[in-house]
């Protein structure tokens, strides 16, 4: 193994989320157009024998114990799947909030396969590297190659990457842990919300405008619930949505991050300086989508 392999584990941003409906076994089948962003958090890998991780970083304090973290489970997966796997000493700079709608784990479990699949010569599209995404969680699959993508069934079902045009967005998390499972126990079908299980992509992604149009005609179903478990995550999107320059804006995920896209970066990091003045504990990220 070379001496030191890093990758890096981007947000993942649902740009829109539809529920559409629960399952038998207790999951939710959904749909979601998700995007990536240029920050998130860093891993790398050391020669080693047994993997053992360190983390480090803003959210290091938040991230629990190493048994129940996703790298820990995504090495072990793979490992149970590659006999004589090389692994080694992770360590883990913990950029993004945790429990925050940015599928920070899943990017990291993401991240430490990359790392594995470089440092024992396995090709990226080795289905043992796919089967080892799904078994450590919904959304590694979608983090394996981000880009992107629509993403169905409990996250597993993957389209073919996606042409969108790169978005100017602002990140914004009011340092509240919202956890998945009781956004989704809150959530309730309604008349309305009555989709198929399979809907075509939407058309010209590569058009701004025609994309923001389409984002605005979609929604995030877990938005209500979520606000219901952490009133705060209103008070985010009513100050993204009264941000000069703001075209959009809606939470991420399950919560409680939100995002806005602006026209430009100008906007988006003017956004960016104001808010973290009004609201200094507030997690705050300009950044691109794409």
């Amino acid at each position: 193994m070379p001496a030191d392999l890093v990758e890096s584990a981007p947000a993942k941003v649902n740009l829109t989320l539809r529920v559409l409906g629960r399952r038998a076994d207790g999951y939710h089948d959904i749909e979601s157009l998700v995007a990536f962003a240029d920050v998130g958090d860093r891993l790398t890998l050391a020669a080693g024998n047994a993997p053992t991780l360190t983390v480090v970083g803003p959210g290091a304090a938040q991230t629990g114990a190493e048994a129940d973290n996703l790298v820990t489970k995504a090495a072990n997966a793979l490992t149970a799947r590659v006999p004589g796997l090389r692994a080694g000493a992770f360590r883990l700079e913990k950029n993004l909030p945790v429990a925050a709608g940015l599928g920070g784990g899943s990017a990291d479990a993401a991240a430490a396969l990359r790392l594995l699949a470089r440092a024992n010569a396995i090709a990226p599209d080795d289905p043992r590297l796919r089967d080892a995404a799904r078994a450590t969680g919904a959304d590694v699959p979608v983090c394996l190659d981000p880009r992107p993508r629509i993403m169905r069934g409990i996250g597993e079902v993957l389209s073919e990457p996606l042409p969108l045009p790169r978005l100017h967005a602002l990140l914004v998390n009011p340092g509240i842990a919202v956890p998945t499972k009781l956004v989704f126990s809150g959530w309730k079908p309604s008349a309305k919300a009555s989709l198929p299980a399979v809907r075509a992509a939407p058309p010209k992604m590569h058009n701004e405008e025609q994309l923001l149009d389409w984002l605005a005609s979609e929604a995030n179903d877990l938005e209500a619930p979520a606000i219901a478990l952490a009133p705060a995550i209103a008070e985010v999107l009513a100050s993204l949505r009264a941000a000069a320059g703001c075209r959009f804006a809606r939470m991420s995920g399950s919560g409680a991050t939100c995002f806005a896209l602006f026209p430009s970066d100008v906007e988006s990091e003017a956004a960016d300086k104001k808010l973290r003045r009004q609201f200094p504990d507030w997690w705050i990220s300009a950044t691109t989508l794409g």
